[in-house]
C-alpha cells in the first residue's frame, strides 16, 4: 500500500481504508477518498449512525489503496477479521 503523500505526489486522490476506535471500545471500519474531512464528519456525528452513537472516535489505523475497488475489497477483508486481529492490525500500523 502507498502512503498519502506518495499518492498525492503522483497526482492521484488516494482512497483510504481506516479503522476508528469508538468511545465504547468498538472498532468501525470504513473507506474514503478524503480522510481528514471524513474524520471530521465522524467527530461531528454526521458520517454514520454507528459512530454518531459512540463518540468521540479516534483514528486507530489507516492504509492507502490504489483505487476505490481495492479499498472496498480491503475494507471487506478487514471486516471479516476477528476483533483480536483488528486490534493487532492497529498496533502493527502505529
Amino acid at each position: 500500500m502507498q502512503s498519502w503523500p506518495d499518492a498525492l505526489a503522483a497526482g492521484r486522490v488516494p482512497w483510504t481504508v481506516y479503522l476508528l476506535r469508538c468511545c465504547d471500545g468498538t472498532l468501525y471500519t470504513g473507506i474514503t477518498n478524503d480522510l481528514p474531512q471524513r474524520l471530521e464528519s465522524h467527530r461531528r456525528g454526521k458520517a454514520s449512525a454507528y459512530t454518531r452513537a459512540r463518540r468521540p472516535v479516534v483514528l486507530a489505523y489507516q492504509e492507502v489503496a490504489s483505487d476505490r475497488g481495492s479499498a472496498l475489497k480491503r475494507e471487506a477483508a478487514i471486516r471479516r477479521l476477528s476483533r483480536a486481529e483488528k486490534v493487532a492490525l492497529c498496533i502493527a500500523g502505529t
